[in-house]
């Protein structure tokens, strides 16, 4: 899976996930773009075709809402390094159980709460 994570995340989430070599996981630390303001995050995103993963649900569900198209959007619950690595693990585990994750993200917000409970719906709506 292709993941762009939002700064107010660990850059070692990035690595960890990074590390078997099945998904590219882009940090702002580690790879340009700190203090981009979200408009363009989601511009790079949907550029390079990464999913944005984010604690910021309001701003960037806001503007992916007004984009005619983007990569997708996974939002986490405020929660500590380990854990918010735990709920990104569990959500690429559900979306590789229904096809190709990038594919099926495509214009879809996920989000999951602290208990791993899913909800996936398209924005901007679909016609």
């Amino acid at each position: 899976m292709r993941l762009f994570l939002d700064e107010c995340l660990s850059p070692g989430i990035a690595l960890n996930l990074n590390a078997d070599g099945r998904h590219v996981v882009v940090h702002p630390r580690n790879d340009g773009g700190r203090g981009e303001p979200d408009h363009r995050v989601l511009a790079r995103c949907t550029a390079e075709n990464l999913v944005l993963v984010t604690e910021n649900a309001r701003d960037f569900r806001a503007l992916a809402g007004s984009s005619d198209i983007h990569p997708g959007m996974i939002l986490l619950p405020c929660v500590g390094r380990q854990t918010s690595e735990a709920l990104i693990r569990k959500v690429i585990a559900y979306l590789e159980a229904r096809g190709d994750p990038d594919d099926i993200m495509v214009n879809h917000i996920l989000e999951i709460d602290e208990q791993g409970q899913i909800e996936i719906y398209a924005l901007p709506g679909e016609d």
